[in-house]
């Protein structure tokens, strides 16, 4: 068996994940035949391998916090509240990696993850006391949210700018090695700016409606039982 090693080095502003998708798109280019195979090395191959689970990763980050957070509140559909601003958090930190010319590499994915944990505790703080109000004091739901958002805002603003300004020394990116970090700093604060401009507003809309709609699916569960039940008897 005949094997040949290439070696290549990355041009200026080219990262890894660009040249080994580049290469990729040059083999299929060129036809090259079945019989032969190819396969990373060195740190290609482990950039390959990293960012082959990260979206297995990630899920199973959302998924183990939407237990807890079940659990905890004794819900199915109220941790859908506290996760929908991960999605603008997402759109933020992939906005600004783009304007500041970073690519999605292990660094950025690393603060994707951070934000997770970051921009959920807003909606957390948010939906704790609208559930406290609405269950215990007889609150509907927007008037349970309203006084939470209003009660809440100062925590979740304090929060929110502490986290931001402690990433901005990293998105801006002095020193030794700062071009290691500065992916991180920057989707930390793109994620951040973005979901705390959306957060505030999404998520009363959403905990209002996904309140209706878990009481129109206790209707109709409530209805099929009731309708059973003399059937049965």
């Amino acid at each position: 068996m005949t094997s040949v090693t290439l070696s290549f080095n990355l041009p200026d502003g080219v990262s890894l994940g660009t040249a080994t998708a580049e290469l990729q798109a040059l083999r299929t280019r060129i036809g090259m035949p079945a019989g032969v195979a190819t396969q990373l090395a060195g740190a290609a191959k482990i950039f390959e391998q990293s960012t082959g689970n990260t979206g297995i990763l990630i899920g199973a980050a959302i998924l183990t916090i939407y237990i807890v957070l079940g659990v905890l509140y004794e819900s199915f559909a109220h941790p859908l509240t506290i996760l929908s601003g991960l999605p603008s958090a997402a759109f933020g930190a992939l906005l600004a990696l783009k304007l500041a010319g970073f690519d999605l590499s292990i660094i950025a994915l690393i603060g994707l993850l951070m934000l997770i944990g970051i921009v959920k505790k807003n909606a957390i703080m948010m939906v704790d006391v609208a559930l406290e109000k609405k269950r215990h004091e007889g609150m509907s739901a927007a008037d349970a949210v309203h006084h939470a958002a209003v009660l809440r805002f100062r925590p979740i603003m304090m929060t929110t700018f502490c986290a931001l300004l402690a990433a901005v020394p990293v998105a801006v990116g002095t020193g030794a090695g700062s071009e290691l970090r500065q992916p991180l700093g920057v989707a930390v604060v793109g994620g951040l700016i973005v979901s705390q401009l959306l957060t505030l507003f999404i998520t009363p809309v959403i905990f209002v409606e996904i309140d209706r709609m878990s009481d129109r699916i206790r209707g109709w569960t409530a209805g099929r039982a009731g309708t059973q039940a003399p059937q049965e008897a």
